[in-house]
């Protein structure tokens, strides 16, 4: 088998059933659907008892307080149990078009030594839709642009590796899909950014990313956590990293707002 979707849940009843049914439509044979809900208490348990025979679902007894780390916690869990070569993540609000799949086999087919794959999805805010733009001379680069969790593949092998290296203990502001983005776009460099219309990432008003204001205290100290994690993955791999003034007008507004 050679895909895996692995779906993470928490409350997005209002988004499931499309997220849902979008993988189930998928233009291709042989794939399999994990969903892993945080045990949810909105009217998600009613969608899940619809589709029960039609995807593998997992039930998390304990919601963390920590929304990122639970994140990783649902993905180790469903990647205990997958058969996919390929992990594609799904978060619940998100969805896919139904060539998704059929378009990634045809990269991974020509490219053999891929470890990642991130498509640049349309982005939809209300019912408007605008696809995500990443210049050519920042894909090996972090800034300005993260690509999202939801436009993610990655091989399952290596993602079982990622997970060996113990890289979530710190920085508990910082999302599994930037700690993917700088490990393979900095350092393993085994990627590809494509640029087909194949996911659509909803912007969702009270989301973890969508909840914080931009320049607020956490906005800042989430952005320090951000240089700092750089700085670390670069150091225990013994490359430089660059300091830039962007680190350095951080550093000072995370400090004056303490």
């Amino acid at each position: 088998m050679k895909f895996t979707i692995l779906i993470t849940s928490y409350n997005k009843e209002k988004y499931l059933k499309k997220c849902i049914q979008s993988c189930l439509s998928q233009n291709k044979n042989d794939y399999e659907i994990i969903l892993c809900d945080n045990f949810s208490d909105d009217g998600t348990k009613a969608i899940l008892t619809e589709f029960e025979n039609k995807i593998k679902i997992i039930k998390k007894k304990k919601v963390s307080k920590h929304g990122p780390v639970n994140q990783m916690d649902l993905i180790k869990e469903g990647l205990n149990i997958s058969k996919g070569d390929y992990i594609c993540f799904l978060d619940g609000d998100d969805y896919f078009y139904s060539d998704k799949l059929k378009t990634l086999e045809k990269y991974l087919d020509i490219n053999k030594n891929l470890n990642m794959i991130f498509d640049l999805p349309e982005i939809k805010k209300k019912n408007h839709f605008k696809q995500l733009r990443i210049k050519k001379k920042y894909q090996n680069n972090i800034w300005p642009t993260i690509i999202n969790t939801s436009s993610i593949t990655i091989k399952k092998d290596f993602l079982i590796e990622f997970f060996k290296k113990k890289l979530f203990e710190n920085f508990d502001l910082l999302e599994i899909d930037f700690r993917l983005n700088v490990y393979s776009r900095c350092i393993d460099k085994r990627f590809l950014i494509i640029p087909d219309k194949i996911t659509v990432y909803r912007y969702v008003e009270g989301s973890i990313i969508t909840s914080i204001k931009k320049f607020s205290k956490i906005w800042w100290i989430k952005r320090l956590q951000a240089h700092e994690y750089m700085s670390f993955i670069f150091k225990i791999n013994n490359l430089n990293y660059k300091y830039s003034i962007d680190w350095f007008f951080t550093k000072i507004f995370s400090i004056l707002l303490k």
